[in-house]
């Protein structure tokens, strides 16, 4: 995931007819409803939610920070996880993986004691990182050497690979033993299968381009992957078409789905959150909510059907400044939490 952030003034709320989504799934209401400063140093990326536990993760550039979202403060770090960029979860063996994209490895650490019990070496710059339950494996996504790696949850050992042919962003999977990731650098989605690796498709996202979040709802096996050129594509994940394209927000870095509510969402770091519903098929923007600048990435709580999201303030750019690296302001970064 990119941890370039775009400073976009933020745009209205907007709020269609509650008729336009299906009664079950309304999304009016949605608003920002907590900011909850954490402060400290470093960027940030993917954030995990688990949500029978009440911790968020959140991927800080050489640590994992752990987060209790109903007490509202931090209460651990996973450390020494250069280049973080994910966090997966093994809740019954209590087990977290962290995808570090510095040294090319698996954090493998305890959810208790926060403390790391192996480290595993994957493919080249590791980035999103996913647990199949199918499977019983991790897979990272490798975005230096285009590939991904299965490592199996048991005991952590590598499994194989597979071959992507492109840069992997975000990935999802059906918990059935099928695994869907975005090619970012060819706007396209490949599906493979978890247990032989063997690659299954390579589906064309157009008219989405530079795909980087990726949902699932897995009960009626759609794919709702957010790209950079402002949409959000809906795919069936049988046949791999295309079945919708409705307007996201700019600079989105995350797409989450809620299976109780119907509704799916992108982060955008314009400071907006796009909620998109169905109706009979279709799928309608049926809110953007405004969030903060920055805000590009997120999770979702299934219990409260909140989302959370992570941001912080950035200092000015320097005049005739060649980095697009910005300076994150003093103790800035914040956890904020949208719902209803």
């Amino acid at each position: 995931m990119s941890r370039i952030l775009v400073r976009v003034a933020p745009i209205l709320i907007i709020a269609l007819a509650v008729s336009s989504v299906r009664a079950e799934t309304p999304a009016t209401g949605y608003k920002l409803q907590k900011t909850i400063k954490i402060g400290g140093e470093g960027g940030w990326d993917y954030l995990t939610m688990d949500s029978e536990g009440r911790r968020l993760y959140i991927a800080r550039a050489d640590r994992v920070t752990v987060f209790d979202i109903d007490a509202g403060k931090v209460v651990g770090e996973v450390t020494k996880t250069p280049g973080v960029h994910g966090v997966a979860l093994d809740l019954k063996r209590k087990r977290g993986y962290s995808s570090n994209g510095g040294d090319s490895t698996v954090t493998v650490f305890d959810l208790e004691t926060l403390k790391e019990t192996a480290r595993v070496k994957v493919g080249s710059r590791p980035d999103a990182i996913v647990y199949d339950p199918a499977s019983d494996r991790i897979f990272t996504f490798n975005a230096g050497s285009s590939d991904a790696t299965a490592v199996s949850a048991e005991d952590n050992t590598v499994g194989g690979t597979v071959k992507l042919g492109g840069k992997p962003e975000s990935a999802a999977v059906d918990g059935k033993g099928r695994v869907y990731v975005n090619i970012e650098n060819k706007s396209e989605i490949v599906a493979f299968d978890a247990k032989t690796l063997e690659v299954k498709a390579h589906w064309p996202l157009a008219p989405g381009e530079t795909a980087v979040g990726l949902a699932m709802d897995q009960k009626n096996n759609r794919l709702f992957s957010t790209c950079r050129n402002g949409k959000m594509i809906v795919v069936d994940a049988g046949s791999g078409k295309v079945l919708a394209s409705p307007a996201i927000g700019k600079g989105t870095d995350a797409a989450s789905f809620d299976p109780e509510t119907g509704l799916a969402f992108s982060s955008n770091g314009d400071g907006t959150l796009t909620i998109v519903g169905e109706k009979s098929g279709s799928y309608e923007v049926v809110a953007n909510v405004a969030t903060q600048a920055g805000a590009r990435t997120m999770a979702l709580d299934t219990k409260t059907h909140n989302v959370l999201l992570v941001t912080a303030k950035f200092k000015p750019t320097e005049p005739g400044a060649t980095s697009r690296r910005r300076v994150m302001e003093p103790d800035s970064f914040v956890v904020l939490i949208v719902g209803k």
